[in-house]
């Protein structure tokens, strides 16, 4: 698969005009900057669509922090998302066309784990998105996954493994949990995950267009620009899925009852650090700040302040109110990136340098940062590594690895320590 700069851009957020960072150096400060202050997007490297991405790029090394990246498996077409389970020997990553692939104890198995390009619309920003297995896989034998439909809209749906064909789930076993409307093609979202409470998350974008305006981030009565929380219960249930009685809109009657946080712009990778029970979330920024968000366990209902804010800043006005928003625990400007791509806590990793920290990117200049999890107010990131890498999605692997896919390089990647 070739891919323009633009293209890969495109699969996480539209911005018309903007230059693509081709690479960045330095640390990041959190200095506040007042409201109105203005600051355009840095103009490096080379015009938005304008780069053809075709062998993989070179791994990247941080000398000073003894950081690299080793291949886990190549040949993947578009990898936008991972998932795991309690198996050490396998990976599944799903590709933008509809497509979930396993990498079975380092190799790339040659059968598709799933295969539905009959039914995705694949291109830009949309396609298969998402990919969660449920905490109980293999005994609970669904797999959850937020695809573009041939309409145009957003499908949360389930899919079965039959115990006596393990390798392979049933394209015919689908089970649609929900669908929702997209009114224009870009900021899909697409992100899910499993609480430690077993619901099942899923990460909406604001609908699109730019700058939301249709409004979607602020408004209850949508579930587009959310984090929603759904209970999948158990295999053939009569209901595709319940809403939890202690969602924040459970009982309200002028709010959707599956959303759980709004305003939220496009919100790329969601991800629960599991001793905590915390949840991480990237959210990408219009065409000036990239954030990171952080809900602490047993909290819910917070507003992340789109569209009234981007990042800790006003947008599209010197003033704003800011009663009630929470506001991001990191953010980095366009000098940096332009398509923030959210992490994991790398607990356990038998890399020092990422132990104990949060750990995320961005596609567009392949910079990986770290942040310290235990920290609620604003903070720098700290650089980690200086790829070049076009990285669309970060998990965690069996052992506690991190994991990362490459969308240009078309491949699976771990940070390791430097050798």
């Amino acid at each position: 698969m070739i891919l323009t700069v633009a293209a890969r851009r495109a699969i996480l957020t539209s911005l018309a005009g903007l230059a693509v960072v081709a690479a960045c150096a330095g640390s990041l400060t959190a200095t506040a900057v007042p409201p109105n202050a203005t600051r355009s997007p840095s103009a490096v490297g080379t015009p938005a669509g304008s780069i053809v991405m075709g062998a993989p790029s070179s791994s990247g090394t941080s000398s000073d922090k003894g950081i690299a990246l080793a291949v886990v498996a190549s040949q993947l077409d578009a990898p936008v998302d991972i998932a795991t389970t309690r198996d050490p020997g396998r990976i599944y990553v799903a590709e933008q066309d509809g497509a979930i692939r396993t990498i079975s104890n380092g190799r790339l198995d040659v059968t598709p784990f799933l295969d539905i390009a009959d039914r995705v619309s694949s291109g830009g920003e949309r396609g298969l998105l998402g990919l969660a297995l449920h905490p109980a896989f293999p005994t609970d034998p669904r797999l959850f996954v937020d695809y573009t439909n041939t309409a145009g809209d957003t499908v949360i749906a389930s899919f079965r493994v039959d115990a006596s064909t393990p390798d392979v789930a049933d394209p015919a076993s689908e089970r649609v949990l929900m669908t929702i409307g997209q009114p224009y093609a870009n900021h899909n979202g697409g992100a899910l995950a499993f609480g430690r409470d077993g619901m099942l998350y899923i990460g909406m974008g604001d609908g699109g267009s730019g700058g939301d305006p249709q409004g979607n981030g602020q408004r209850l009565d949508t579930l587009l620009g959310k984090i929603l929380r759904i209970d999948v219960g158990l295999p053939g249930a009569a209901a595709p899925y319940a809403v939890p009685p202690d969602n924040p809109y459970a009982t309200a009657t002028n709010a959707r009852p599956e959303i759980w946080l709004s305003g939220l712009r496009n919100p790329w990778r969601i991800r629960f650090d599991a001793p905590t029970g915390d949840l991480w979330i990237g959210d990408v920024g219009q065409d000036r700040w990239e954030e990171i968000d952080v809900i602490r366990s047993g909290t819910g209902g917070q507003d992340l302040g789109w569209n009234i804010m981007e990042g800790t800043h006003c947008f599209g006005a010197d003033t704003c109110d800011r009663t009630g928003l929470t506001l991001p625990v990191a953010e980095y400007g366009h000098d940096a990136g332009c398509a923030v791509i959210g992490g994991v806590v790398a607990r356990g990793s038998a890399v020092p340098a990422i132990r104990d920290r949060y750990v995320f990117a961005d596609d567009c200049s392949g910079n990986i940062w770290t942040l310290d999890p235990s920290v609620d107010a604003l903070q720098a990131p700290s650089l980690l590594l200086g790829t070049g890498r076009t990285i669309s999605a970060i998990a965690l692997g069996p052992g506690g690895d991190v994991l990362l896919t490459d969308v240009g390089g078309r491949q699976l990647l771990r940070i390791v320590g430097a050798p």
